[in-house]
């Protein structure tokens, strides 16, 4: 069972990646910016502990990145983050 501590702790990694590794607006240096993705986290934890497949994050960032935030994309780089997030959940999964 996740704790609720155990649980923010992810979610905490999960904004530190979207903001230093993901960053499709490039704000992710400036800091008074660094709370930008913050509310991406909690879904984007629960695709990552939810099993979703790889396709459905990539899907669900490239929406993010282009319809929601307006941005005009980076497949390769969206798909390279996808990885990093399902490398995550082996991370999670781990220290259960």
């Amino acid at each position: 069972m996740q704790t609720p501590d155990i649980v923010a702790e992810r979610q905490r990694i999960i904004r530190e990646a979207l903001r230093t590794e993901w960053d499709p607006i490039g704000v992710g240096h400036v800091p008074e910016a660094h709370d930008e993705y913050d509310s991406y986290a909690p879904l984007i934890y629960n695709l990552v502990v939810g099993d979703k497949r790889r396709d459905e994050i990539v899907d669900y960032l490239w929406w993010l990145e282009t319809e929601q935030i307006g941005m005009p994309g980076d497949r390769e780089g969206v798909e390279r983050f996808a990885d990093r997030l399902v490398g995550l959940r082996a991370d999670f999964a781990k220290a259960r």
